[in-house]
């Protein structure tokens, strides 16, 4: 094989962005689809975990919560309080739906609707708090284009509804 045949094959192989990496070679193709799923494991705990916690801080503390939403987040569209109450929802719900994989997509679609009026809702923001919303959104973004893998409800969901059926 030529330098040029093999690195031709070498980046078809590495762009096959589908669960089955078909282009590679037939030893290969499972581990690594199950490295990709621990992968995407990991991004939807990590995405996850951020969000659940800032979310329960809203709720620790709900006084506090109500007075940044009027005074300091300016979220385009929703009145202070329901803007409130509807980041901290979506704090509370997107991520526990996001870790199990149970409507991975819908999950991560909605984080990166919530990491978006974060970034936007302040005035100003500090470039070490950017840089982290920025990796958030890149996350949300890898979990909206490749799903949440197989190690989540949504891959064994539709499995079960049609055995029992």
């Amino acid at each position: 094989m030529s330098a040029k045949n093999f690195l031709l094959a070498l980046w078809q192989a590495a762009s096959d962005a589908g669960l089955q990496p078909s282009r590679l070679p037939l030893g290969l193709r499972t581990p690594l689809a199950w490295l990709q799923s621990l992968l995407l494991l990991g991004a939807r705990l990590l995405l996850a975990k951020a969000f659940f916690w800032s979310g329960l801080t809203k709720l620790r503390d709900w006084d506090s919560t109500l007075a940044l939403f009027q005074d300091e987040y300016q979220v385009p569209f929703l009145p202070p309080e329901l803007a409130a109450y509807a980041g901290t929802a979506g704090e509370l719900v997107l991520p526990v739906l996001l870790a199990l994989g149970l409507g991975g997509r819908f999950a991560a679609a909605g984080l990166s609707v919530v990491n978006l009026m974060a970034v936007l809702s302040l005035a100003e923001i500090a470039p070490a708090a950017l840089i982290q919303h920025q990796f958030w959104g890149a996350l949300a973004v890898l979990l909206l284009v490749w799903g949440p893998g197989r190690l989540s409800v949504d891959a064994h969901w539709p499995a079960a509804l049609t055995r029992s059926a």
